[in-house]
């Protein structure tokens, strides 16, 4: 259109954004009126007359199989063209034109802005349909009639009130027609339905539409005042409304095709599945960035696990080949791993914490296949994700630790975890013992200042991630018990 505009046409660019703003809202008028539009511009030396845009109606068959917009006809082909432009009011007159065998019902709306007239909007009926109009076809065919008056006025469209069509009701998703006190004359079956799905247990025509919607919602106070107001078309407004579960989207329309109020016209339509799904999607949509800011500090923890693992690979002379720390660094991740399985599975903060105990018992003890027997005793519960996947990997050393230095080649054993649960919910505690009967701790040894990387990784841990206390002695008959004291805070970390 802005290309016909301004090759053909004298119109400004202020009257330019006018007919951009008509444009966006015609499709209310063509459905209304189970009517083609057209809209017709004169050239720039009054000679002709340019077609800049078409709309089709979806309530109706088309009067036009070809696409009209771009076709110029010479001033007098038309004389309805003429007249309404000339004049300046709507032109009814005539016979119906017959196109491919088609009766059609030719009309000429003139488009009025600040006092003059842009162009002419030719209404085309096809009335091969034609027949006794129901309530619903009468109240769309009068309200197109007021519609037109007010564009022949230049009261339509509302200057400022841009309308996205796509996002805002169509005339088949729900229309109501008020008069001026704000009192529903007529409301369509779609309508209807979807006030009955606010709550509505009667019929609305009669009643006041404003005060009606505003018992259907659970809003109180001014909002009330203002949802009152909007749902009485007393301006051009669009607004949703919940309640009883269900949403509506209304628009109001007031009409005054004579500068005076008369009534309006309410669009609405039930978004109430749109919603739902759009909250869900923008559920996900933080579930997923949950997940990737938990992977990210995982990934982090992996990253330090694996420098630690290389300084000490540096030393590589002193003990231990590449292959067993290389082997320690895959058990460590794969207790990160076993937590994030289970959370992909339930998709929420909290997950239960024994199967994962478990697991972490079996994976270590493969490293030991028929020596020393695990068990777990008592319950974990369930875990908030923020404290299951570092206790995963302080369980996952503690065991290898045991398994490792509490039993020589050959001998046989047991390690047991056991796991009390205290406190309330919100702020609870978890005692972890972990008990192995092996050879015990060598004289002298301090579990705070001295040992291996894994009771590095451990102290670290438990005191800084979980806030928490660790610490490790002697059983008492034989080999060494760890005792870890967390708390279990409902409330992020």
């Amino acid at each position: 259109m802005n290309d016909l505009v301004r090759q053909h046409t004298a119109l400004t660019e202020s009257d330019l954004e006018w007919l951009h703003l008509l444009v966006s809202e015609w499709q209310l008028l063509s459905d209304l009126s189970f009517a083609d539009l057209v809209l017709w511009v004169p050239t720039r030396d009054g000679t002709r007359y340019v077609s800049v845009a078409q709309m089709r109606p979806n309530t109706g068959p088309t009067s036009y199989q070809d696409d009209m917009v771009g076709h110029l006809v010479p001033r007098g082909r038309r004389p309805m063209l003429d007249t309404a432009l000339d004049e300046g009011r709507i032109v009814r007159e005539g016979d119906p034109e017959w196109r491919e065998e088609v009766p059609v019902r030719v009309e000429s709306i003139p488009v009025r802005r600040e006092g003059r007239v842009l162009g002419v909007i030719a209404r085309n009926t096809n009335l091969l349909t034609v027949r006794t109009p129901s309530r619903l076809e009468l109240t769309y065919l009068q309200s197109a009639s007021d519609l037109a008056q007010m564009i022949a006025a230049g009261a339509f469209p509302f200057p400022g009130q841009q309308v996205d069509m796509d996002a805002s009701p169509r005339v088949g998703d729900g229309l109501i027609r008020l008069d001026a006190d704000g009192i529903v004359q007529y409301a369509s079956p779609n309508a209807l339905s979807a006030y009955h799905r606010l709550g509505l247990a009667v019929d609305l025509v009669g009643h006041h539409l404003g005060q009606t919607t505003a018992e259907l919602a659970p809003s109180r106070g001014p909002v009330d005042e203002a949802l009152v107001k909007l749902a009485s078309g007393w301006a051009p407004r669009e607004t949703e409304v919940e309640g009883n579960g269900g949403v509506i989207q209304l628009r109001a329309i007031p009409l005054k095709p004579k500068g005076t109020r008369i009534g309006s016209l309410i669009l609405l339509r039930d978004v109430t599945e749109l919603r739902r799904r759009e909250r869900e999607l923008i559920t996900k949509d933080a579930t997923i960035r949950e997940i990737h800011h938990r992977v990210k500090n995982n990934l982090q923890t992996v990253a330090a696990l694996l420098r630690l693992q290389a300084r000490r690979m540096d030393s590589a002379a002193a003990g231990g080949s590449a292959r067993e720390a290389l082997e320690e660094a895959v058990r460590r991740v794969g207790s990160i791993a076993i937590v994030h399985e289970t959370l992909s599975q339930n998709l929420d903060e909290r997950v239960e914490f024994d199967d994962i105990a478990d697991r972490v018992l079996a994976m270590v003890a493969e490293i030991s296949p028929g020596r020393v027997t695990g068990r777990r005793t008592g319950r974990f519960g369930v875990l908030d994700a923020e404290v299951a996947t570092p206790l995963s990997m302080v369980l996952t050393e503690v065991l290898q630790n045991a398994l490792e230095h509490g039993f020589g080649p050959g001998e046989q054993g047991t390690v047991e975890v056991s796991a009390v649960r205290s406190g309330s919910r919100g702020e609870g505690r978890l005692l972890v013992t972990v008990q192995d009967d092996g050879r015990g701790l060598p004289e002298g040894f301090d579990p705070q200042r001295t040992g291996n990387l894994g009771l590095q990784i451990v102290r670290t841990l438990v005191e800084g991630e979980l806030g928490g206390t660790f610490d490790m002695l002697a059983a008492p008959e034989r080999g060494t018990r760890v005792v870890l004291d967390i708390p279990v805070r409902a409330e992020k970390r």
